[in-house]
């Protein structure tokens, strides 16, 4: 916990100086960094009534209040003179303030970026999203899912076997497992009779599923997993279906799954689908004696 704390306090450091947050004038603006927050929220809401801008910002309303008093004194804003919100909007001269302060920004960060080759923006991408997601989850929107893409299947396999490590401890047996399925997956791949479909969050992997062909119109289901910042939101069921129907519409008569008694999310997720359990063993493949189960479904 110590070391998390003290990385994000660095990067918060290091970003703050890196922008300017701390800077009496924002890139050589008329405004603060604070103002200059408000007034991109005037600009791409406007009219908008100061109690959205105070959800918007989490300001507290008195400093609020002063920052709407200093841009009306700048000429930069001006209120409806009807109602009771009296809704904000800009004046020219406060639209030529926004679009000084934006084009500058979109300056800045494209000479930042200018720098970096396409596989290093998108690594960039990648960790601000993936990062906002671990600290605000409710931030992102509505998910979805397509096919791998080259890179996908090895990630799986880590990230499958990072979580269940921290979760069960299965190490390096799981990770093996995890591996060798991978591996075989990518060099017996069947196009149009086996898939493996990545969920996705703001463009951040959020979950997966594989679909192998097992021969004699058996199909299995494997590598189901949810990322923890992307649960309770119905991707595992998602994932599920999206197996069975791919499944059906390519004829597999029934489809199979291993899975273990101890993982119980994911457990109703294949009884609600219909799968039922057909065999029980323990093994310790993992290290330490683990219940495994075979799960079948008729298509």
């Amino acid at each position: 916990m110590d070391q998390a704390i003290a990385a994000v306090r660095h990067f918060n450091r290091f970003y703050t100086r890196h922008v300017g947050a701390i800077d009496a004038r924002f890139l050589d603006s008329d405004a603060n960094l604070p103002e200059a927050r408000l007034l991109f929220e005037i600009a791409t809401r406007e009219p908008v009534v100061a109690s959205v801008l105070q959800d918007a910002l989490d300001l507290d309303r008195g400093y609020l209040s002063r920052m709407i008093a200093r841009f009306e004194k700048r000429g930069w804003i001006m209120r409806d003179k009807e109602g009771r919100a009296r809704p904000i909007r800009l004046t020219p001269q406060g639209r030529d303030a926004f679009d000084i302060i934006d084009t500058r920004q979109r300056a800045i960060v494209a000479t930042n970026l200018a720098r970096m080759d396409a596989v290093e923006r998108d690594d960039l991408v990648q960790s601000l999203t993936r990062a906002r997601l671990l600290l605000d989850p409710g931030s992102a929107g509505p998910f979805t899912i397509r096919p791998f893409r080259v890179g996908d299947a090895a990630y799986v396999a880590a990230r499958q076997s990072i979580l269940y490590d921290a979760s069960h401890s299965w190490g390096r047996g799981l990770e093996q497992v995890e591996a060798e399925t991978v591996a075989a997956f990518l060099r017996n791949f069947k196009p149009g009779r086996e898939q493996c479909w990545i969920a996705e969050m703001d463009g951040v992997m959020a979950g997966a599923i594989f679909l192998t062909d097992e021969g004699d119109g058996l199909s299995r289901l494997r590598l189901l997993h949810v990322e923890p910042f992307a649960r309770r939101r119905g991707i595992g069921d998602a994932l599920v279906s999206e197996c069975i129907g791919f499944a059906r519409a390519c004829g597999y008569r029934t489809m199979m799954l291993w899975t273990h008694s101890v993982l119980e999310s994911a457990r109703r997720i294949y009884a609600r689908h219909g799968f039922v359990i057909t065999a029980r063993e323990t093994h310790q493949e993992f290290g330490e004696p683990v219940e495994g189960e075979t799960w079948r479904l008729t298509l």
